[in-house]
This record gives structure tokens, C-alpha cells and sequence, in this order.
């Protein structure tokens, strides 16, 4: 599932508005306009180049695609839109910006639990209204940090099921 897949998904289950995904986008430290946010919430064309060319993002006149960089700072700025700015403690320095080395299902999974205070039965229960069936060890497999022994990738039929189950249950 592509990045830009996933941002479209992820906007119509929670009901975002353009005006919010800007400022989300914002918040997690990545500037763009409306303008941009309706280029990168446009289906793709399936004439993608696989390389990144390490720009910002990849354009063309109607379409913006969304590289892992760009999703990680929306899901950042999600977190921070739904829970608020979190202070540092004081003499604590501040956490530098990871790497995105994981799985971008891996990491989806994990900032929406954190941005929507899910708790594992929640994200269960989201997956059984979409008709996928998942025990709390696997579950716990797919949130673990990459490394683990437990670790488990994230595939796209978890990722997909988990977002239609936000929108069976956020857009009732």
C-alpha cells in the first residue's frame, strides 16, 4: 500500500479536513499548503519511478507523492493534533527525529494507537469489525520495535483492514 494510499484512507475514516491535514502536516514539522495536501491526496498514476531521487517529493502537474519522510511527519503531527504538544522535562535534552527504518504499516499501527488512545483490545476489536481476525501475541508482534526477537512486519492486509475498521467505526 502506498503512502499516499494510506494518507487518502487514513483523512476519510477520521473525517480530516483539508484546512486540519495542513496544519497536521505542520505540526509535525513538514510545511506545505492546501494546495500540496490536494496533490498528495489524489490517486496515484501507476507510472512511478521506484527511485526517490532524495527530493522532498516527487511531482507532476496533478500529483505529489508521498515519500516515508512526508508520512512520518503527518503521523507526528497527528499525534501532537489529537494529544498536544509533549513537554520535555526539564535538563532533558531533546529527542532527535529517528531514522524511519521500520515497516511504514509498523509504524502506522503504532502513532495511531498513540494519537487515538487505542489500546490493544481497541485496535483488536477495529480489525474484528473489518473481518480480520488477530490475537493479542500478534498484535504485540506487529507493535514491537524492529530488532526484536518478536518482531513481526506489518503487512498491507493489516494496515488496510485497520484503517477501514477506523472508518466503520469513526464515520458511523
Amino acid at each position: 500500500m502506498e503512502n499516499n494510499d494510506i494518507l487518502i484512507r487514513l483523512r476519510y475514516a477520521l473525517d480530516i479536513k483539508n484546512t486540519e491535514m495542513v496544519e497536521i502536516f505542520k505540526q509535525g514539522g513538514f510545511d506545505v499548503t492546501k494546495e500540496v495536501v490536494l496533490k498528495i491526496l489524489t490517486k496515484s498514476p501507476d507510472n512511478y519511478d521506484e527511485d526517490d531521487n532524495g527530493s522532498e517529493f516527487a511531482e507532476d502537474e496533478a500529483h505529489i507523492k508521498c515519500n516515508n519522510k512526508m508520512l512520518d511527519s503527518f503521523l507526528n503531527g497527528f499525534i501532537i493534533f489529537k494529544r498536544g504538544k509533549q513537554d520535555s522535562n526539564p535538563g532533558e535534552p531533546e529527542r532527535p527525529a529517528q531514522p524511519v527504518n521500520e515497516s511504514v504499516n509498523n509504524i502506522l499501527l503504532k502513532k495511531l494507537k498513540i494519537a487515538l488512545t487505542l489500546t490493544s483490545e481497541d485496535i483488536i476489536e477495529i480489525l474484528n469489525e473489518a473481518g480480520v481476525q488477530i490475537t493479542k501475541g500478534e498484535l504485540s508482534a506487529l507493535l514491537r520495535k524492529k530488532g526484536h526477537k518478536n518482531y513481526k512486519e506489518c503487512g498491507d492486509k493489516y494496515a488496510r483492514n485497520f484503517l477501514k475498521g477506523l472508518a466503520l467505526k469513526y464515520r458511523d
